[in-house]
């Protein structure tokens, strides 16, 4: 997965109407966006710009259920 963001306002639009259905991903009211890798070319090539932060690997991507910290029931 990569992290990434989007423009504008109009081009975030126009990318999570062209994702949803066609790519699995998530979006935070941040602005950032993961999208798998396969995502990006196709994105391009509907003139959608942005920028991409980085590739995350599962660790990042899955948040852990329950830290180190956890309480004992």
């Amino acid at each position: 997965m990569n992290s990434m963001q989007f423009s504008d306002a109009q081009m975030e639009k126009r990318g999570l109407g062209y994702l949803a259905g066609r790519f699995n991903g998530r979006s935070w009211k941040s602005g950032e966006t993961l999208v798998p890798e396969e995502a990006l070319p196709h994105l391009a090539a509907e003139g959608i710009t942005f920028s991409v932060e980085g590739h995350l690997n599962y660790e990042k991507v899955c948040a852990p259920l329950r830290d180190s910290a956890a309480a004992a029931v």
